[in-house]
């Protein structure tokens, strides 16, 4: 990668939905760290710290998305998509735990075609419209159209229930996305399948790396592109991959210290 993003690293990963330039693996893996690991400062007020004191907090949401547990189905499976994409009112929590009743059985439908392959296994015809119906592009179609308004807390959880399988987009991501549709796409999802299956050494690589490095969680590959994605398309790629830089340059004492200043549970 060019200028900032320079590295004295021969893999590259390229992403056309991120950008023209291609993104070496050691900015790649610094930002996946940062975005692990990161942390920001947050104003808290307690009863016994009426005035408020700064503590450090996560900056991004692996701790509270990717490394938290998935139990059984339930109500609880809107929190899934409340740690990551914010509090929903009454109105909203009914919506996307009804949404989320509504579409499980096209869920059951993609997996059972998939017929144990991941997403980035699947061939060409289950993301285009000539294999439809049926595909698995299909299936995924259907679920963002009855998502609605609520497509992030709702692809969110199916996500988290089928990680090699469903990617997680939200709408700026998509966005990101269109621009790179081919004739006969099924939808964006077609667009993510090229990107995994054209880097496949890189994000297999990746894998390896952030499983070995931060063992609280193993996302597939096609969590770490939505990560890397979104990163890029909200211009917080910088931000994650100082606050990586920052985690290789002060790795025990600064981290141990973050942790200890977050506020007690309440």
């Amino acid at each position: 990668m060019t200028g900032a993003w320079a590295e004295d690293d021969d893999s590259v990963l390229l992403l056309p939905s991120a950008g023209p330039d291609p993104l070496s693996f050691g900015v790649a893996l610094t930002a996946l760290r940062g975005y692990t690991r990161g942390r920001r400062p947050l104003r808290f007020r307690s009863p016994d710290a009426p005035q408020g004191r700064w503590v450090h907090v996560p900056a991004f949401g692996w701790s509270r998305f990717d490394a938290r547990p998935v139990g059984p189905p339930g109500d609880d499976d809107v929190l899934i998509g409340e740690v990551l994409h914010g509090r929903l009112d009454r109105v909203g929590w009914a919506t996307v735990r009804d949404t989320l009743s509504g579409v499980r059985p096209l869920a059951v439908a993609a997996v059972q075609r998939a017929a144990g392959r991941a997403f980035w296994e699947l061939p060409d015809e289950e993301l285009s419209v000539l294999g439809e119906p049926g595909t698995v592009g299909a299936a995924l179609r259907a679920i963002g159209r009855a998502s609605g308004d609520h497509l992030g807390h709702v692809l969110a959880l199916l996500h988290r229930r089928h990680p090699a399988l469903v990617p997680h987009l939200i709408r700026s991501t998509r966005r990101a996305l269109f621009p790179h549709v081919e004739e006969g796409d099924s939808g964006v999802e077609a667009v993510v399948l090229r990107e995994l299956r054209a880097n496949a050494a890189a994000f297999a690589a990746l894998e390896g790396a952030v499983a070995t490095e931060f063992g609280d969680a193993r996302p597939t590959r096609l969590r770490l592109h939505d990560i890397l994605l979104w990163l890029t398309t909200t211009l917080r790629l910088a931000h994650a991959v100082e606050l990586g830089r920052r985690s290789d340059d002060n790795a025990g004492e600064e981290w141990d210290g973050a942790r200890a200043s977050q506020p007690d549970p309440m």
